[in-house]
């Protein structure tokens, strides 16, 4: 019996851009570069349209191979995926953006991205070093440019046809106000840390007003105590509608209006996260109204420099 359900294949329409994003995404924070081609191989080849990369993670030539390598097989076409690339901290200031895309374009071996975000809004010290730290420790930060700055640049970008659509990550609502209000060219993306420990909803809301998709990470709880896929509420859902708890919360996510990301090197996990289908309403309602945990697992927002928080477990 073939599954009629289509949540899987929702595409998000970008009112400040071109296209649709596809609300399903495979994100490739994976630290060792081969792994991250075959983990990134078998999402496309599982039914994944939407990557999700990085400058910072240093492995976009790895992501590029394995785009490159189905795109000549014939079985997934450049225009069906949209890819996503962010703009490292140190690259804030408006005449190294450019720059910093063009070498992004370079290691995915792509013409064109999708959508080029800011990674944080905090400006880090210019220069190769990614982390840049003084003898203390403290990260040293960038005083010499302004967020606007910034996505002025990116908007040039947009101008240029380098980029299909721009966007912010890691940001605050207060901020991301801020943007909204003196951008040429609004966001179409935002792309925070959200899941039913954090469901963001005054950020989701302000987002819709304005046309913004919002994009979540982390959308399982980055396996991190405590254990949102072992929440009560998730798990008597999974067990009723005879899906995972991992299928519940992203279908949650999709169903609600949000894209999201998940990331996985095990073949089997990543078909797992790519086939979500509906919840009745129900459990919708339950998700928002009976979870009572509020947990952020990922400080990056107070800092700019990703990592998720230990906690005692």
């Amino acid at each position: 019996m073939v599954d009629p359900d289509t949540l899987r294949y929702t595409r998000i329409p970008l009112a400040h851009g071109t296209g649709s994003l596809p609300a399903v995404g495979f994100g490739t924070l994976i630290p060792d570069p081969l792994v991250t081609k075959q983990a990134t191989k078998a999402a496309l080849e599982a039914g994944f349209r939407h990557l999700d990369a990085a400058e910072r993670y240093r492995n976009e030539a790895a992501v590029g191979e394995a785009m490159q390598e189905v795109f000549k097989a014939g079985t997934v076409r450049r225009e069906d995926v949209f890819v996503t690339t962010k703009l490292w901290n140190t690259n804030h200031r408006p005449e190294r953006v450019k720059p910093a895309l063009d070498a992004s374009l370079g290691r995915l071996q792509l013409d064109y991205i999708d959508c080029y975000l800011i990674h944080t809004p905090f400006a880090f010290r210019p220069g190769d070093d990614q982390d840049p730290r003084d003898e203390q420790g403290n990260v040293i930060y960038d005083s010499g440019v302004t967020l606007i700055d910034t996505w002025r640049a990116l908007e040039q970008l947009v101008d240029e046809g380098r980029c299909r659509s721009i966007g912010l990550s890691d940001i605050k609502l207060e901020t991301l106000k801020e943007i909204v209000a003196a951008a040429r060219i609004k966001p179409a993306v935002v792309q925070v840390e959200s899941h039913p420990y954090l469901p963001e909803w005054d950020l989701l809301e302000f987002c819709r007003e304005h046309g913004i998709v919002v994009q979540a990470f982390a959308a399982l709880g980055h396996a991190m105590e405590p254990r949102m896929l072992e929440d009560p509420v998730i798990t008597s859902i999974a067990a009723r509608v005879r899906k995972t708890p991992a299928q519940v919360a992203l279908a949650w996510a999709v169903q609600r209006g949000t894209a999201f990301l998940t990331t996985s090197t095990k073949p089997d996990r990543i078909r797992e996260n790519f086939a979500v289908s509906s919840l009745p309403e129900d459990a919708l309602w339950e998700i928002r109204h009976n979870i009572r945990t509020s947990v952020r697992f990922n400080g990056v927002v107070e800092t700019g420099v990703p990592g998720f928080i230990p906690r005692a477990g």
